[in-house]
């Protein structure tokens, strides 16, 4: 049996809108049914006849909607609030354009018969306007057509020209601003797609304004023919066909064909101006009404020589006084009250300022001072114009080209990077922040470039000798104009975000291990597709915690090696846990499964590995100095026997490193740990592998040994 029960709101409901439209409109077909069945009403009417009562009732649906439009238009807070506007004035436009072909027939037809013969509506505006004289009637026509088609539509339609254009040449960098602000962490992923949304809906509803205008111009143009074509054919019928006296064919048929013009130009004036506004209202926030209001009343000196100047204006002879001085006075007014009204406010606004700190700070939990940032990167103030320098790749967008490389080549995603200023600091110093402890700092320059010699030469042009934060290589800071002579000489260009972004690269590098959280870990488990949830679901908790992978994927990144398959990592975790528990085993037994991707990322310019091999010596004494307990083993050696094992080590990387080779050190798989936990604590960059870790097909090559 078929549930009843209403899970959700119907298709189609609109909060906000009374119970009966949502029941019409709330069926998934009613809706469009209607709105169809109103657009073939109005396409009939530019075919076939209606009656005088039908169109007496479609002219004032045409007043009423045009009004309509105009109050909504003043009443939205900004633009996109009424994005279907467009729709709109073309709709209003087809509308009217059938309206004049129906009163055509009629005013055509019957108008012999007298001012009636095209409804109530027309002749009430005719005889009204004309006040007994044609004449005066197409004048009033002409002025009302001409404001509306020169002034207004022009206008309006060059401001939704110009908008469009200026929109869609300002999407780039308002979307590499939404960008930046989402890299640096300034705003979430959901605040990003709304910007992103209305940025999207700002730069459609400007483009199809600027189309929709070119509608509203043509109804003025089409009105503007059809009542000279009313008035020449109806003169031309009433005098050859019904055998009307000039005099009368001209009143009857001017008085229809003027009510007729006007009835259609008023709602599109009124449509014209809506349009003017909304086109207008650029970046006002809120409704018009206020916004004008406050913006008027904010500075009661201009009402002051207003008032002064409506008094001189009602002291001219022959000018009438009462109008002036009733301005004057209204201004007057307004200039003295205003200032009271400003400092009333003031007032109140600071002591609600005041009143608010302790109420924010007894609803602010104290557990918001525990929460720490995970990376902080604070500037000296002059460094601040590096975040959105224009001139290079901004700081932010660079820091957000970090991260995506980091999940690339690691597998890692990096947490998002706070950015502040630290009045603290030096002007042109900057500090990287890891959990709120200082991880690394330097200093810039922010309108120069820092050049380094990568033969390790003295650099000849002029500047400001330095040591560069990330590596501490002796460097120069020079002006921006000497950037082709530094590349022409074969020097490394550095600019000042790069610099940063470079030292924030290593050390998350060197952190990546401790920034991986329980929680991040849970993360890239659940992000794995469906054909390894399943062996995600057998191997946790049985035969591994979450807490257990979590220190797999740390001891892997501290020794930088990429997590990012994962799934082969999961698989060598499931096999090794088959007979040890032991987290430095199972590592170790990974390492082995990651063998081609270890070896390639050790690879040299030769198309090599270069290895350094460790002697049957020092592995004995490795294997000797191994304390077992259980699964659990620890290296227990004589500190003279480190010191002695410390120096050859140093020594002989060296000695490689003076003929520019950066080999890595091959060790039996038992010992590859305990050696690398002594190499890491002098030669940290220094890799060390097991002769499992080296694929069968990678190529290598022996330089020497220790």
């Amino acid at each position: 049996m078929a549930d009843t029960a209403s899970t959700g709101p119907t298709l189609g409901t609109q909060a906000g809108l009374p119970p009966w439209v949502n029941k019409l409109l709330g069926n998934a077909t009613n809706g469009p049914v209607l709105l169809a069945l109103g657009v073939v009403v109005v396409l009939v009417g530019l075919i076939l006849p209606l009656p005088a009562w039908l169109l007496d009732l479609a002219l004032a649906v045409s007043m009423t909607s045009s009004v309509l439009v105009l109050m909504v238009v003043l009443f939205i807070e900004r633009p996109l609030e009424f994005n279907s506007f467009p729709i709109v004035l073309l709709v209003t436009a087809i509308y009217r354009l059938a309206l004049n072909m129906a009163s055509t027939r009629l005013i055509l037809g019957h108008g012999h018969e007298g001012t009636r013969a095209a409804g109530g509506v027309i002749q009430a505006f005719g005889t009204f306007i004309m006040s007994g004289s044609y004449v005066i009637g197409v004048i009033m026509f002409v002025i009302i057509l001409t404001v509306n088609f020169v002034v207004i539509l022009r206008g309006s339609g060059r401001i939704a020209e110009v908008t469009a254009r200026f929109t869609l040449d300002a999407m780039p960098g308002k979307q590499l601003a939404i960008d930046a602000d989402l890299g640096s962490g300034l705003i979430d992923e959901k605040e990003a797609k709304r910007r992103r949304k209305d940025l999207d809906g700002e730069s459609s509803f400007f483009g199809a304004m600027d189309g929709a205008s070119k509608f509203v111009r043509g109804d003025a143009v089409a009105g503007m023919v059809i009542t000279g074509i009313n008035i020449v054919g109806g003169l031309l019928i009433g005098i050859a066909q019904r055998g009307m006296d000039l005099t009368s064919a001209l009143q009857t048929y001017t008085v229809l064909t003027v009510g007729d013009g006007l009835i259609s130009q008023i709602p599109a004036l009124i449509i014209s101006t809506a349009a003017g506004i909304m086109v207008s209202k650029g970046n006002i926030q809120g409704a018009l009404d206020k916004t004008l209001f406050l913006q008027f009343s904010r500075y009661p000196a201009a009402l002051g020589m207003v008032s002064a100047m409506t008094i001189a204006l009602a002291l001219l002879p022959g000018v009438p006084m009462i109008p002036f001085l009733i301005l004057s006075a209204i201004s007057g007014f307004g200039a003295w009250k205003l200032p009271q009204v400003h400092e009333r406010q003031r007032q109140a606004q600071a002591i609600a300022e005041a009143s608010a700190i302790p109420a924010v700070a007894k609803e602010e939990p104290v557990t918001s001072a525990l929460q720490i940032d995970l990376v902080r990167l604070e500037l000296g103030y002059a460094l601040l114009p590096l975040i959105n320098d224009e001139r290079t790749s901004r700081l932010t967008d660079q820091i957000k080209a970090l991260r995506r490389q980091l999940a690339s080549d690691m597998g890692f995603i990096m947490p998002a990077v706070r950015i502040q200023d630290n009045l603290q600091l030096a002007a042109n110093s900057y500090v990287i922040r890891i959990k709120e402890i200082e991880a690394g700092r330097g200093e810039l320059r922010p309108s120069m470039l820092l050049l380094m010699d990568p033969r390790g030469e003295p650099i000849t042009l002029p500047g400001e000798k330095t040591v560069e934060p990330t590596f501490g290589l002796p460097a120069m800071w020079v002006a921006d104009h000497l950037r082709e002579e530094a590349t022409f000489r074969g020097l490394t260009v550095v600019d000042p975000q790069t610099v940063i972004t470079t030292h924030l690269t290593e050390l998350m590098k060197d952190n990546m291990s401790e920034l991986l959280s329980y929680t991040e870990t849970q993360k890239l488990l659940a992000e794995q597709d469906k054909d390894h949830q399943k062996l995600i679901g057998e191997m946790i908790p049985s035969q591994i915690s979450t807490g257990g992978v979590q220190r797999v994927l740390q001891n892997l990144l501290q020794e930088r090696v990429s997590i990012r398959d994962l799934a082969a990592i999961l698989e060598g975790i499931a096999e090794a846990t088959g007979y040890t528990r032991n987290v430095t085993s199972i590592t170790e037994h990974v390492r082995a499964r990651l063998a081609r991707q270890i070896s390639d990322a050790n690879i040299g310019d030769g198309g090599f590995i270069p290895l350094v091999t460790l002697s049957p010596t020092w592995e004995q004494n490795f294997a000797e100095s191994l304390i077992v307990h259980g699964e659990d083993k620890q290296l227990s050696m004589a500190p003279s026997k480190l010191q002695e094992f410390i120096v050859a080590v140093r020594q002989a990387f060296d000695r490689f490193t003076l003929v520019g080779e950066t080999p890595v050190l091959l060790t039996s798989p038992s010992v590859r740990p305990y050696v690398r936990s002594i190499i890491e604590r002098f030669r940290p960059a220094t890799v060390v592998m097991s002769q499992n870790e080296v694929h069968p097909k990678a190529r290598i090559k022996t330089l020497g040994h220790i």
